[in-house]
C-alpha cells in the first residue's frame, strides 16, 4: 500500500536539505500528483537555500578584502530615531568563513527571523560587545555623540581586541582602531549585518521591557518611534522618565 500523501508531505517537509536529494529518488517515481507538486516545492527550498548561500557569499566581500586581519568586527547602532529609550550599539566579531545564513539589515528581517538569529550570532561569535547611551545623555550631548559613545562602549565589551573595524557609515571619533565606513553596511557587510541584528533585538527587548512600566505609550509595539498612537498618548500623558526630551518639543512642554 502506497504511503499517503500527508505523510510525505510530512517527511519532505521535516527533512534538512541535504537530505532531501534521498527523499526524490525514493518518490520521484510516484505517480500522484499530490507527490510531485511536494516534490516540486521541496527542490524550491533547495533552490532558495543554494540563493541564500550565494547572496552571504557577496555579503562577506569586505571581510575577505580585509583577510589579513585577525579580527574584524561590524559596528552597528540601532535607535537614533525614537523619541524614547537608549540608542544601542553593537560590535561582533565573527569567525573567519562564518557559515551564518540569513543575515540582513536588521530592518528588513522579520521579528522572528532577528530573534533566531540573535541567538545563532551570540553563540557563533568570536565575541559580541554592546553600548547604550541613556536618553539622558542623548539630551545632554545630542544623539550623535551619544551614538558614538554608545559605539566605543560596545568596542570597549569585546573579549577580542579588533584590528579592523566596519561601520555603518560613519568613522568613529577617539577610536585608534583602524576604520572602514560603508554607507549602508548592514546590507553590505555579514559583520555589520550581525551587529546590527545583536543591537536591534537587544533594544527591542528593553523597550517591551519599558512598556511594563509605562504602558500608556505602547513602547512594545512602537519600540518608541514617533508612531501616531505613540504622539496622543505623550500628548494627554507628558513625557515619561526614559523620553528624549529634546526629541519631543514638538508633542510635550513638559
Amino acid at each position: 500500500m502506497a504511503e499517503k500523501i500527508g505523510i510525505i508531505k510530512e517527511k519532505l517537509q521535516a527533512a534538512a536539505i541535504k537530505e532531501l536529494p534521498v527523499l526524490f529518488l525514493q518518490y520521484e517515481s510516484d505517480p500522484r500528483a499530490g507527490v510531485q507538486a511536494e516534490i516540486d516545492k521541496a527542490k524550491k527550498r533547495i533552490l532558495a537555500y543554494e540563493r541564500e548561500i550565494k547572496r552571504t557569499e557577496t555579503l562577506k566581500r569586505y571581510e575577505r578584502e580585509y583577510e589579513a586581519f585577525s579580527y574584524i568586527c561590524g559596528i552597528d547602532e540601532v535607535g537614533r530615531g525614537p523619541l524614547a529609550g537608549p540608542v544601542v550599539a553593537g560590535a561582533v566579531i565573527l569567525p573567519k568563513n562564518c557559515d551564518i545564513l540569513y543575515i540582513n539589515d536588521s530592518k528588513k528581517l522579520s521579528e522572528k527571523k532577528r530573534e533566531e538569529l540573535y541567538d545563532v550570532i551570540v553563540e557563533k561569535a568570536v565575541a559580541v560587545g554592546l553600548g547604550y547611551s541613556t536618553p539622558e545623555r542623548i539630551d545632554e550631548i545630542n544623539i550623535l555623540q551619544a551614538t558614538y559613545e554608545a559605539m566605543r562602549e560596545a568596542i570597549g565589551k569585546l573579549r577580542v581586541k579588533p584590528d579592523l573595524l566596519l561601520n555603518d557609515a560613519v568613522t568613529i571619533p577617539e577610536v585608534e582602531i583602524r576604520q572602514v565606513p560603508i554607507v549602508k553596511g548592514d546590507a553590505k557587510s555579514i559583520s555589520i549585518g550581525a551587529a546590527s541584528i545583536v543591537a536591534k533585538v537587544t533594544r527591542d527587548r528593553l523597550m517591551v521591557e519599558y512598556d511594563e512600566v509605562y504602558p500608556e505609550y505602547g513602547f512594545a509595539s512602537n519600540k518608541g518611534y514617533g508612531a501616531q498612537a505613540h504622539i496622543e498618548a505623550l500628548k494627554k500623558y507628558g513625557p515619561c522618565p526614559i523620553h528624549r526630551k529634546t526629541f519631543i518639543t514638538h508633542f510635550s512642554k513638559a
